[in-house]
């Protein structure tokens, strides 16, 4: 299954020779550029050790070679709420 939307991947040799220092890839989209079978165009951003983008790039990687380090979380859908009546009455005071 190719990556998705915020996965968050190791990026190694393994994945293409111009990695020869890892790196931490947080995807923003596979493009549908025209490439080899097994072999992935990725757009999004390098990050650092903490977690923070630094770079935005894209990258050609074999899909074999990637470690995906977090999954993109799908949002859930929350049951529909009931309301509360809101209370129209005047408040007394005094």
């Amino acid at each position: 299954m190719p990556p998705r939307s915020g996965d968050v991947l190791h990026v190694t040799r393994a994945a293409s020779v111009q990695f020869l220092r890892p790196i931490t890839f947080r995807v923003i989209r596979v493009l549908d550029w025209p490439t080899y079978d097994g072999w992935l165009w990725l757009d999004g951003y390098q990050l650092n050790a903490s977690g923070d983008a630094v770079s935005r790039r894209s990258i050609f990687v074999q899909q074999a070679g990637l470690t995906q380090l977090r999954a993109a979380t799908v949002p859930r859908q929350h049951p529909a709420r009931s309301r509360r009546p809101v209370n129209r009455a005047p408040i007394a005071v005094g």
